[in-house]
């Protein structure tokens, strides 16, 4: 989720995700890691919206963090594909009972070895609903996963589950509920990490300086809405094909301060070039810049569960023929977002371009004929929330301008903060106007573009907010987990995909080129699923 700064939510970023876009402070200092020679590299993130537990993180600016303290069974590599990280090997049958083999000699980062068992108490304490996780359903699949959540106002009655045996130390054997294909590369995100015993033993200080078993353990801990500092683990497995001595995940709160201090020489590394720098940032950092498709979806999305006037299917389809999408990728983001025209990014397997027809097809006289039929808004009046440290003021504005002037209606934007306020305000079922959201896969599937945003069960364990439930919907989602085949698996969850693009829940607005800065520090990075790949850094 994590993610188009998103994550969990692109705040790509990732998203959803929904994902966040954030950045502010700055400022040249002696840990600011500008400048050749000490080998530590400063990145932007924003404010992580919760501390830094691996289940309890699902949005790009703590991803960033996890996946550099924690390796995980599965990651991505620069093509987007699962490999292997830490398992020695993942197979399966029957795409049900799996049989998952560890590398030898990863440990964490107080000398505890890391275990089949670090990864089945990690899971299990994920999936328990008592512990309220953000990534609670990403454990769904896994067998006896209903007994750690039996429903609010219920207790498990039991804290492990059923579908986890401990073979040996290095042998881990998964049961899932049902046949599920993607689980290899479901395990590539970030929840499925080990945890040591110490973060049992006290979960919130732990929160504030893990010890994870990857690459970089923590210097210090985690200064809130300042930085959060790592150095590389010496012992790990991985270390020998690290460059990077160290790295500081500076926070910021304004996009446009942060670009001004990579092109000072004060920040090295920018994911997301904000609007300001898209005209100059070629100039600005000569050599020093990537383009590259991303896996991020923007949207506009709708209390349509805790708000009685965003109810009506044809409303929503009605705002969205009232965007004018080409318009506001080619003047407002300059050609790096592309109109978006399904909720899969084109870069999954089942992407269909077009799919989202009319309802994604700018149309002011039938979006405002639709409008009228549906009977409209209370007052004719409608707000959309964005979080102002995510960059995001200019093409929401331009939305709000593009519906007042397709429907003859009111339109203003309420800008929070910080990402994470508005989402722990929807979170809360406090805010309830219309909201700015985006999405980057957790994983690359299909799947993880629906199930984690638009499920029944992700309404209280996941990102589903705008509470949206469809019968039909879940049912081809149910379909899509138990095919035998990846192709078989495509159709069904393209079925689902329809059913949304029907009901239309979120509008889909635009999907996420990555334009990434960097400084002359680093001659060379790749990035995947919005991480950045570590052992690929290589600096000048």
């Amino acid at each position: 989720m994590r993610g188009a700064k998103s994550a969990k939510w692109v705040a790509i970023a990732a998203v959803v995700a929904l994902g966040a876009t954030a950045c502010g402070g700055g400022g040249d200092d002696s840990s600011s890691g500008g400048g050749k020679g000490n080998g530590v590299v400063s990145v932007e993130i924003g404010e992580p919206q919760n501390s830094l537990v691996p289940t309890n993180t699902y949005e790009t600016e703590g991803g960033q963090v996890i996946n550099a303290l924690f390796t995980g069974l599965t990651k991505l590599d620069a093509d987007n594909k699962v490999v292997n990280a830490m398992a020695e090997s993942i197979e399966s049958k029957d795409n049900k009972v799996w049989t998952i083999k560890l590398k030898s000699g990863y440990t964490f980062h107080n000398g505890e070895k890391v275990t089949a068992q670090s990864f089945a108490d990690a899971w299990n304490y994920g999936a328990n609903q008592t512990n309220a996780q953000q990534t609670n359903p990403l454990f769904s699949h896994i067998a006896g996963y209903a007994d750690l959540n039996p429903g609010e106002g219920k207790k498990p009655t039991t804290d492990k589950m059923s579908g986890l045996k401990v073979v040996d130390d290095s042998t881990l054997q998964v049961t899932l509920s049902g046949a599920f294909s993607a689980f290899p590369s479901q395990l590539s995100f970030t929840a499925f990490v080990p945890l040591p015993t110490a973060f049992f033993k006290d979960p919130k200080a732990f929160g504030e300086a893990p010890i994870g078993n990857g690459p970089f353990k923590m210097s210090g801990t985690f200064k809130h809405n300042e930085s959060i500092s790592v150095v590389k683990y010496d012992k790990s497995p991985e270390a020998s094909k690290i460059e990077v001595k160290g790295v500081n995940f500076k926070v910021y709160s304004n996009l446009d301060t942060a670009y001004k201090d990579l092109v000072a020489g004060n920040l090295d590394t920018l994911l997301t070039i904000p609007n300001s720098g898209l005209p100059t940032y070629h100039k600005d950092l000569p050599g020093h810049y990537m383009d590259t498709a991303d896996s991020g979806v923007g949207y506009i999305g709708f209390p349509i569960k805790y708000n009685k006037a965003f109810q009506n299917a044809d409303l929503r389809k009605a705002i969205s023929m009232s965007i004018d999408r080409a318009t506001i990728s080619s003047k407002i983001f300059l050609g790096a977002r592309t109109p978006a025209d399904d909720y899969i990014s084109p870069i999954i397997d089942g992407y269909r371009k077009g799919a989202c027809g009319e309802a994604c097809t700018y149309n002011p006289s039938a979006a405002k004929e639709l409008y009228t039929k549906s009977g409209g808004l209370p007052g004719n009046t409608l707000e959309i929330g964005y979080n102002a440290d995510g960059d995001h003021k200019a093409w929401i504005e331009a939305v709000a301008n593009q519906i007042q002037q397709s429907l003859g209606i009111k339109v203003t934007a309420k800008p929070f903060e910080q990402f994470q306020t508005i989402l722990n305000d929807l979170d809360a079922k406090k805010y309830q106007g219309a909201f700015r959201m985006a999405w980057s896969m957790d994983y690359p599937d299909m799947e993880n573009y629906l199930r984690p945003i638009f499920s029944k069960e992700a309404i209280a364990n996941g990102s589903n907010y705008s509470g949206y439930t469809n019968e039909d919907f879940e049912k081809f989602l149910v379909q899509g987990d138990q095919a035998p085949t990846h192709e078989e698996a495509i159709k069904k969850y393209q079925a689902a995909d329809d059913v949304l693009l029907k009901d239309m829940p979120y509008i889909p607005v635009y999907f996420y080129t990555l334009n990434t800065g960097f400084s002359d520090k680093i001659k060379s990075l790749k990035i995947a699923g919005h991480q950045i790949l570590w052992d690929t850094v290589k600096l000048s």
